[in-house]
Parts: C-alpha cells; structure tokens; sequence
C-alpha cells in the first residue's frame, strides 16, 4: 500500500504552505528521512524528509502551488510498484506572466475566482475553486466578517487569497463597503491607482518575487501600519570587548565555538531587557503583554531574504552557550535545516546589517515585538578619550522601538 505525503503542519498558527522545489522526482528512490521536498511557509523556508522508504510514485502537488496543512501531495510505494507519469512532478507555470503589462494596466482577476456578477456556475463548482484560491483560515475569516472571497485580491501563488490579505482587506473597510447599497458602488474609489512603474518602451526585465520575499514585504508593511516607529542610536567603544575577544578566542574555538561580537551583544541584550521589562513586551489592544521568557530572535541573510531562527530562554545561557547557539542556528538556517518551533515565540531581535559594511541601520520591529536591535560595523576610528586622541575600534548600536509603549528616556535607558 502507498504511503501518503502530507503538507506538514509547521507550527500552529501556519494553515497552509507552498512548495518550492522537489528534491526527488518521481521514479526515484528513497529512504526514510531523506528530503523529499522544501517547502516555504509565513514562518519558516525547509526541507521536508520523507515519511518512508521506497519509491516516488506520484507527485500531486506541483512546485509553486500552496495547499492547506495535512493535504496529500504525494505518494510513496514500494520498490516494485509503478510510477505515476512523470509528467505529474511538472513545475506549475510562473504564477505572473513573463510579458509586462502596459503602464497603467490593472490585473484581470484570477480565472478560477469569478469577479462579481459573473456566470459562477453551480453551488459545488464555486467551492471547489474557493478551496483551491484560499485555506480554511481564509475562509473563516471571510464567514465571520460576510466577505465574498471573490471579491479579495489575492496576492498569494496564481493568485491565491492569503490571510494578509483577507485582513488587509477587512481593515481597509473594503468589507463594509462591500456591504453597502449597490448605488454607494458607482461612487469614486477612495485610494488613486497606482502609478506606473515604468513608461512604454522602457528596457525592463521583470522578475516574480520569490515567495520569501513576498512574506518579508507582507511582514515589513503590515508592522509599519502597526507600530509607529521611533530610533535611538548610541556610539559605543568596543576596546574592552575587543581585547577580551582575543584573549579568549583559541578557549572559545576549542570548546567548538566561534567568540563574534554578535555574542557578547546578544548576553548584554538579554542581561538588559532583564532590568527593562518594557522592552520585552506585546501590545494587545489597550493591555501590554509582558513576556517572562526571554527567546531571542538573531536575523540571518540568506540569498533570498532574511530569516531570524530564535534562541529560546537566552537568558539562561552564559557566554559559551550563546555563541554556540547562534553559531548552530545561523548555519542551519542558511541549510534550510531549521524546524518551525526555532523561528517561532521571539520577544526581542537583533539584527546585524554592520556585517555588510553599514555603519548603522533603521531596522523594522519584527510584530508582535516592539523593539529592534541592529548592530553596525565595529571600525577602528580617531576619538577623543579623557581629553586625549586615541584609536578605537567603535560601533552604532541602533534601537528602534514602538512609540506606543517605548519612550526615548526609556529607549536611552536602555541602551
């Protein structure tokens, strides 16, 4: 009998997830454990091992498609059963057209989801294309609020409704005034049209943004219409850091770990937020939610965006255990080897853009946090100490934070 392979459910607020890319094709072999496929998720990008040995006999779901949690999206049979066609493992085509549209133009609605006041069909048939361009998640949102998905842009794979949108949509008061009498429709739309991006006969290649960026535009957005962002920044010699780095470098290195300055950062920030509760908090509504565990979030550049796997209770870690952590994290992550509970539940982030060369960066908190750390490049300068000239390797420590709950005698209290 053939084993099934379903879409994981990788934490429990993720309803649904994307394939990228099959690693295996069907025909091939393959033993329990193995990566079979990767997935891309609202939390995490990773590799999904196979549920068990034999033979890839079908592909269900094609890379690009995003189905609900729990659904087959293929089967696995033993060694001497038949492969389905191969055909079936065929990549979905690109979820925009290749072509550019004219400046101007606005998108046709997706085909499987009928505009308003089309010829829909049968009560069953709509269903089944509802299910295929939105979760369950989506579509109990649009019950609650008596929202006719059909009339939600979907900015998910060949159009798929996703849950940022189906609340972007009930908080642009699109909702009510879908509500409202037929007559209020004729009236002009509130929000202009978008400029054109580009003027005709314009040498342009367009590209679809990967399905990880898309996430981080959707997360980066989403957090500045939330929280209004204030920064403070602090200059801050690291000689002392830099000769404690190099006295116990080749300790750290035999222990199996690397000593960065991301280290000792990361056990000063936890030490701190200890004595600042405000800076380990949420807001819910008009209560601030204070968190007791201190988890960490380090950001990590990958090739296709940033990722932050977290380090859960860093304050219970010395020195040697959080340099070991970031160290396991970070390379994991940049391996796809990360399990969706270690990205998940930070209270507080740091993220370095200094690696890079900056001197300082404006970083956006991470929702539901309300501050952010970013850490910039630590560069020998000349400045002045007890009235003499000196040379000191020095960095810009920058804290963003949300100015509902942070103030800047707090933000400098902090610091």
């Amino acid at each position: 009998m053939a084993t099934e392979v379903v879409m994981p459910q990788m934490g429990e607020s993720i309803a649904e997830g994307t394939i990228v890319r099959w690693i295996k094709k069907v025909g091939d072999a393959i033993d329990r454990d193995e990566p079979l496929f990767e997935i891309s998720t609202d939390k995490v990008d990773a590799e999904i091992p196979s549920p068990g040995a034999g033979v890839l006999m079908e592909i269900k779901v094609k890379e690009g498609e995003t189905v609900p949690v729990n659904s087959v999206v293929a089967l696995i049979g033993g060694a001497g059963e038949k492969a389905a066609p191969a055909a079936a493992a065929a990549p979905a085509p690109p979820a925009e057209p290749v072509d550019a549209p004219g400046p101007g133009a606005v998108a046709a609605p997706p085909a499987a989801v009928a505009s308003p006041g089309a010829n829909t069909g049968d009560a069953n048939d709509l269903e089944s294309r509802l299910r295929t361009k939105s979760s369950p998640v989506v579509r109990n949102i649009a019950k609650e609020h008596g929202i006719d998905l059909r009339q939600v842009t979907g900015t998910g794979v060949s159009g798929r409704v996703t849950k940022k949108d189906i609340l972007s949509y009930i908080e642009s008061g699109a909702a009510t005034a879908a509500a409202a009498p037929k007559a209020a429709s004729t009236s002009a739309p509130a929000v202009p049209a978008a400029k054109p991006v580009f003027a005709p006969g314009e040498d342009v290649r367009i590209e679809a943004m990967g399905i990880m960026r898309k996430k981080i535009g959707e997360h980066m957005v989403s957090s500045i219409r939330t929280s209004p962002h204030v920064y403070s920044a602090y200059e801050v010699d690291f000689g002392r850091v830099d000769e404690i780095r190099r006295k116990r470098k080749a300790e750290y290195e035999a222990a199996g770990a690397r000593l960065t300055y991301t280290a000792f950062i990361a056990k000063a920030t936890v030490d701190t937020i200890r004595q600042f509760p405000f800076s380990n908090a949420s807001i819910d509504g008009d209560n601030i939610v204070y968190k007791r565990d201190i988890n960490l979030g380090i950001a990590v550049a990958l090739d296709q965006g940033l990722i932050v796997p977290v380090i859960r209770n860093a304050d219970e870690k010395n020195m040697l255990g959080l340099c070991r952590a970031i160290q396991d994290l970070s390379g994991r992550a940049r391996s796809k080897q990360l399990k969706p509970e270690e990205v998940q539940a930070g209270t507080f982030t740091i993220t370095n853009p200094g690696i890079f060369g900056a001197v300082f960066g404006l970083p956006i908190i991470s929702q539901p946090q309300v501050a952010i750390l970013g850490v910039g490049s630590v560069d020998k300068r000349v400045v002045v100490v007890d009235d003499m000239i000196a040379i000191r390797p020095m960095c810009h420590l920058t804290l963003g934070y949300d100015h509902r709950l942070i103030d800047g005698a707090d933000a400098g209290r902090f610091l």
